[in-house]
């Protein structure tokens, strides 16, 4: 495992403005999701987690706004969670059978740890609601890329939960905040295969003048 007591700068501390890195670029070239189902024990401790929601703020961030904040889900706490969805499901459906609602609400207990990423924009009058919204995409793809580099399976998830008032309500989301994306962390316990990747040429446009 990764040493992940990685020295932060302080405030004003001159920083390189770029760091060649094969190492990273391979990460990114080859970084591959893991289904939440096949993750097992361990996932990161709280040094590591600390690191890695760390490197997950470190994002563009337009005016400084911080427009996202973290809900941590683990021990115990991922099946009190649960319990709103298993009873959305249940309110929603009716004629789910008991092994149907009781899989609902284990959803978060598939990883040992789940980070609940929220987006919560600020109205200030001057920064886009877009840019802002995008900054917490940013924050959810920047803590699956920490999570591999710490040495742990990661997936990025949103699924029905994400979208449901009353899940969000139980997870204390204010009206206006919303969930980018829900990302699991664990031990792979099967090795994930590469997947088709688009066409990269069909995707590059180059403007002229």
């Amino acid at each position: 495992m990764p040493n992940t007591a990685v020295a932060t700068p302080e405030q004003g501390q001159e920083l390189a403005p770029c760091r060649a890195s094969d190492e990273t670029l391979e990460l990114l070239l080859t970084r591959r999701s893991t289904v939440a189902g096949s993750m097992s024990e361990p996932g990161p401790d709280a040094g590591q987690l600390r690191t890695i929601l760390t490197a997950a703020a470190r994002v563009p961030d337009h005016r400084k706004l911080a427009p996202f904040r973290f809900i941590v889900l683990q021990g115990e706490a991922r099946a009190k969670a649960g319990e709103a969805l298993a009873g959305a499901s249940r309110a929603d459906h009716p004629d789910f059978p008991q092994e149907r609602i009781d899989f609902e609400g284990a959803r978060f207990t598939r990883a040992p740890v789940v980070v609940a990423v929220v987006s919560s924009v600020k109205d200030d009058g001057k920064t886009p609601e877009w840019e802002q919204v995008l900054c917490s995409g940013a924050v959810c793809q920047n803590m699956i890329i920490a999570a591999s580099a710490s040495g742990f399976a990661a997936q990025w998830l949103t699924e029905w939960y994400a979208f449901d008032r009353r899940v969000l309500d139980a997870l204390g989301l204010t009206q206006d905040e919303r969930i980018a994306g829900f990302v699991y962390m664990g031990t792979a316990t099967e090795t994930p295969l590469e997947r088709p990747r688009p066409d990269l040429d069909a995707l590059i446009t180059e403007f002229r003048a």
